[in-house]
């Protein structure tokens, strides 16, 4: 971070991160990734109720990371922030970082097995 943020800024960023702490919502964003869908399309791709995706698709609107549009009785919803996928992409590249020097730890896999074979 570049500057220190006002108390005001900082609940705004813990709320992004409060919205995105959620596997279903996660799942949902990977889902419109893929282009704009209907809420029973996302209802049969995310393998949930349409009560579900419904309701995080409207955490995830107020929070501004979709956007929607009526088309008849339709509603289609689309990413709105594609920087998501970015800060996604960062805390992936984190956690496989942290896995690889986790299992590091291990040595190399030629020794685990004569430790094994041995004990």
């Amino acid at each position: 971070m570049a500057s220190p943020m006002n108390e005001n800024n900082l609940a705004m960023v813990a709320e992004r991160f409060r919205i995105l702490g959620d596997p279903s919502r996660l799942r949902l964003l990977q889902a419109l990734s893929e282009g704009e869908s209907t809420v029973a399309d996302l209802t049969d791709r995310c393998a949930t109720s349409q009560a579900n995706v419904s309701k995080h698709l409207s955490i995830l609107l107020r929070g501004g990371f979709v956007a929607r549009r009526k088309e008849g009785l339709h509603v289609h919803y689309r990413v709105a922030d594609p920087s998501v996928f970015r800060l996604c992409d960062l805390v992936c590249g984190s956690i496989k970082d942290r896995l690889a020097r986790d299992l590091s730890q291990f040595g190399p896999p030629t020794a685990r097995r004569r430790r094994s074979a041995r004990g």
